[in-house]
């Protein structure tokens, strides 16, 4: 009997391997024929018992190309963590897009910093850094545009709207497919074919979009049409197919996409053609059109560009095309740019996940010029999200138009949003104003053509002047985040100067306004202070000083006895109370404050509620927070970080009943190390941390 169950056992063991390896074949095999909705369930079932490279990296794959980037950040979160050292920088990218489709921004773009100075490409690492404050500067604008999700769509995809006289022309998967509907093993939905509504009832409910063109939809993709000015010419992306209809593949057995050409003729579609610089061993796809015509821009894989897909250009006259042209750097990177738009302002939309945006695609503007196209803007919110944002449309005249997104609270795949600009695309840093007014310190009148000067408070490079009018009043622009000192004077006047230090907060004013004395004031001033305080000082001075010695004597006396005895019974009866550089300390667990901020964790509490217990204990117990920083970052910026930090301890130790006058704050900054560290480097982490203290200094018993 033990035998057999023996072998039975076995028998399993030998099935279930047997199984896997045959799921796993399957599993290779649909990934690599990109049948990723098939892959996925059973990379599933194989993850659970096999966690190899190959396994979590197709996975992840697998759900990063269908969209499903929750479950990609699942399994490229695990893949970089346990493989991260053999990774390029691919697997690093689509790891922070699938954190940015979940809002995890900062993560995000930590992870792509880290893995650049890693790497020791500080370069592109400050290049990353420079377009975050772009990003930035053009989510500081809000929200551009109104969004509205089409009634058409569907949990299937619509992407692509455009408008051809009074319909909406778009791609979209069958609602209703039958038995005999291939299905698009990538997301596992039928083919697309170009539909057409009328705009007034694309946003009506029950509303049915009808085929565009029986005679340019076929059982392939159609997609991304663009109609000449005239409305007698369509160009659409279709995949490359055979004279009989039928998909066709090159020697590397790819399906790629062709731009065709369809002429309007007697009412019907006719004369469909592929263009002549199609290619079997490359994609070229997403048409758009010039106004006049007579130029095409296109994206396409073709060997020789920059990344996986670019943009091109290409003339067309009297009736030959020329030869494509890649738009350069300045427009593509080194990933995607696809789905070029022209509009009538001769503005170059696209979409591109290359430059840094929000997550995915996102729609990028570039103006084009005579001497070639500027630098590409993100267009910004709410347009543009964590996932794919794409097949921008505009009526520059209107400001109306459409785009495709697959986002949160969408109603299937690729959705068709409505869009209307509320804002235009203006890019500014952050900055803020100094504002005031100088005036007679005795009249309070303004004081007309005094001189006021903005100062760099950290370089001493004068920023600007001005001469102030009969009013008084001066204005600078400046940017967030920096230190000035402004100085006003004027002639037979006193000159004063006093400094500023601006947080990030856009468009505040900075009130700092002047009185002005003049030179004769503060000579008589000065002659009085002088006779009155030789007068007080010499009818006070004789008897002050003995009377004050004696009690002085007498009392230091005292006290230093009485506070030795204090401190020798409290040293005696209070283990947390040490004598330290001439100091008497309660010592305490760390406090910790988050970055950047100084409000009291949750956890740090208990800690300061052993302080204020002691206190209690010691009703006459006087004690100064002092809170420490190490030498990183600013001197000033430390100073008052570590101000705020003990001024917030001492908020906290007042709430719970500590008399005002018994707790006293004072922020060190980095002035005070317990360890002396000449550069940031110089020190470890863990010498840094025990610089970065909050001490509790009993200064009275």
């Amino acid at each position: 009997m033990r035998k057999i169950i023996y072998f039975f056992v076995l028998w399993l063991s030998v099935q279930s391997i047997c199984a896997q390896e045959g799921d796993m074949e399957r599993a290779n095999r649909f990934f690599e024929r990109t049948y990723y909705s098939e892959a996925i369930p059973l990379y599933e079932k194989i993850v659970k018992e096999n966690t190899s490279k190959e396994v979590v990296r197709n996975l992840a794959d697998a759900y990063f190309y269908t969209n499903d980037l929750k479950s990609a950040q699942r399994y490229y979160r695990f893949f970089i963590k346990n493989f991260g050292k053999e990774l390029d920088e691919e697997y690093y990218f689509r790891f922070s897009q699938t954190l940015k489709a979940t809002s995890s921004f900062a993560e995000a773009n930590e992870v792509m910093l880290n893995f650049y100075k890693n790497k020791g490409d500080q370069a592109i690492a400050d290049k990353y850094t420079r377009d975050l404050v772009i990003l930035e500067n053009v989510t500081a604008i809000g929200e551009r545009y109104s969004l509205q999700n089409l009634e058409i769509n569907t949990d299937k995809s619509e992407f692509g709207g455009v408008v051809f006289g009074n319909h909406l022309i778009y791609a979209g998967a069958k609602s209703n497919p039958n038995a005999l509907d291939k299905k698009y093993k990538w997301n596992n939905e039928t083919y697309l074919n170009l539909l057409s509504i009328p705009i007034a009832n694309s946003d009506k409910k029950d509303s049915l979009a009808v085929d565009f063109s029986s005679e340019l939809n076929s059982v392939m993709h159609e997609a991304s049409a663009v109609f000449t000015t005239d409305g007698k010419t369509v160009y659409f992306t279709r995949n490359f197919t055979k004279p009989s209809g039928k998909r066709a593949k090159n020697e590397k057995k790819v399906s790629v996409l062709y731009i065709y050409q369809a002429e309007l003729v007697n009412g019907k579609w006719a004369n469909i053609k592929a263009l002549p610089f199609n290619n079997p061993n490359y994609s070229i796809a997403h048409p758009a059109l010039s106004p006049d015509g007579r130029k095409m821009y296109f994206s396409s894989d073709m060997p020789g560009g920059f990344g996986s897909y670019d943009l091109y250009e290409i003339d067309y006259n009297e009736g030959a095309w020329g030869d494509p042209k890649n738009l350069g750097p300045s427009i593509n990177t080194s990933r995607r740019e696809q789905f070029p738009f022209l509009a009538n302002d001769n503005k170059l939309y696209f979409s591109s996940n290359g430059h840094l945006g929000f997550g995915s695609l996102d729609v990028f503007v570039s103006e084009v010029t005579k001497n070639g196209f500027t630098q590409p803007v993100n267009v910004g919110l709410p347009l543009n999200s964590g996932t794919d944002d794409f097949a921008f449309y505009i009526n520059s005249d209107t400001q109306k138009g459409y785009f495709s997104s697959n986002r949160k609270g969408g109603k299937g795949s690729d959705d068709i949003y409505a869009i209307t600009q509320l804002k235009p695309l203006v890019v500014e840093d952050c900055m803020q104003y100094i504002a005031g007014v100088v005036t007679d310190e005795s009249t309070k009148l303004p004081l007309d053509k005094a001189k006021v000067t903005l100062i760099d408070a950290y370089t001493s490079v004068v920023v600007d002047s001005v001469e102030v009018s009969e009013s008084g009043k001066y204005n600078f622009k400046v940017p967030c985040e920096k230190g000035f000192k402004i100085k006003a004077s004027k002639a037979d006047y006193n000159e004063i100067e006093k400094s500023i230090f601006l947080q990030k907060e856009r468009n505040k004013i900075n009130s700092v306004d002047f009185a002005l004395k003049t030179l004769a004031k503060i000579n008589e001033e000065n002659l009085i202070a002088q006779q009155n305080k030789a007068k007080a000082e010499a009818e006070a001075q004789q008897l002050a000083l003995e009377k004050e010695k004696q009690l002085a004597d007498a009392k230091l006396k005292e006290n230093e006895l009485k506070k030795k005895a204090r401190v020798k019974e409290l040293l005696k009866n209070e283990k947390d109370v040490v004598e330290e550089q001439d100091k008497l300390l309660i010592k305490t667990e760390p406090i910790y404050f988050d970055y950047d901020l100084w409000y009291i964790r949750r956890e740090s509490k208990p800690v300061l509620d052993k302080v204020i217990a002691m206190m209690n204990k010691y009703p006459d117990m006087k004690v100064e927070i002092g809170s420490h920083t190490d030498i990183r970052g600013g001197r000033t910026y430390n100073l008052i970080l570590s101000e705020n930090r003990a001024r917030a301890t001492r908020g906290y130790f007042i709430d719970k009943g500590i008399d005002p006058n018994r707790i006293s704050s004072k922020g060190y900054g980095e002035s005070q190390p317990i360890i002396k560290c000449t550069t940031e480097e110089s020190c470890n982490e863990e010498q840094h941390e025990l610089n970065r203290r909050s001490e509790f200094v009993i200064k009275d018993l």
